[in-house]
């Protein structure tokens, strides 16, 4: 049994009706083949969505809609916060799809002294940062959220650091650590941050900058994941041992 389609929108239609149109309406009426009778879900990526059927598929590129029901869904706690250090080729844009299927909600971009990638703060790096983002916002689709992650400008360990202050809480991934995440108390509200190491892992003078900022050394299981993975899999933990899929 399929589900409903979900499409992103800026905004949510004020009205009863509606046009899905441009690049949204274009795959809706093209490339899904959607007809009259069918339903989907619009979406705005900031948790409000409207459950809508279509009452006209008689353009290639939109179609015409008439809203059902409207209803907001609200921000999972605890915000779960990724830094994800910078990885090679699209390990990068994999480890950002899967992150975001299990439900990250925000996704820092962490130039790790030991990335073998380099983003660079001119077009190349721009690049880079914009594919991020269309990877989060279609992970977000296929995996029918309310909520897109927000992936942020990229930062470096201080930078990093910062955010783990901010925090309710911060764990930085090593496979070596004694603690367990499963042993942990996890914070109920506010930003859970999770770091992950690149393909050479976490210096220690990265691990000691980020304790000082008051993160804890845990690793997941007795297995040693990829850079690209390892994210997803402590989500999805996350998700288990807090209320988000509960």
């Amino acid at each position: 049994m399929t589900t409903t389609p979900v499409f992103l929108v800026d905004a949510l239609p004020a009205g009863e009706h509606a046009v899905l149109d441009g690049p949204e309406g274009r795959h809706a009426a093209t490339v899904r083949r959607l007809r009259p009778g069918e339903e989907l879900v619009l979406c705005d990526g900031r948790g409000s969505l409207a459950h809508c059927v279509i009452e006209s598929a008689d353009r290639r590129d939109a179609l015409d809609l008439r809203l059902l029901r409207r209803w907001v869904e609200p921000p999972p706690q605890p915000r779960l916060v990724v830094a994800q250090a910078l990885v090679k080729g699209d390990r990068g844009e994999l480890a950002v799809e899967l992150a975001t299927e299990a439900g990250a909600d925000v996704v820092v971009p962490w130039r790790a002294q030991r990335s073998i990638a380099r983003w660079d703060d001119g077009p190349r790096g721009a690049k880079a940062l914009a594919r991020w983002r269309d990877t989060a916002r279609e992970a977000a689709k296929q995996s029918r959220r309310s909520w897109v992650p927000e992936v942020t400008e990229p930062v470096t360990g201080a930078g990093l650091a910062d955010v783990i202050r901010s925090s309710a809480a911060a764990l930085v991934l090593d496979s070596a650590a004694t603690t367990r995440l499963a042993d942990l108390q996890l914070p109920t509200r506010g930003d859970l941050v999770v770091i992950v190491g690149p393909e050479g892992g976490t210096s220690a003078d990265e691990t000691a900058l980020f304790q000082t900022a008051g993160a804890q050394v845990v690793r997941l299981g007795p297995t040693v994941l990829r850079a690209s993975t390892a994210a997803v899999v402590a989500v999805s933990a996350i998700g288990v041992l807090t209320q988000r899929w509960r």
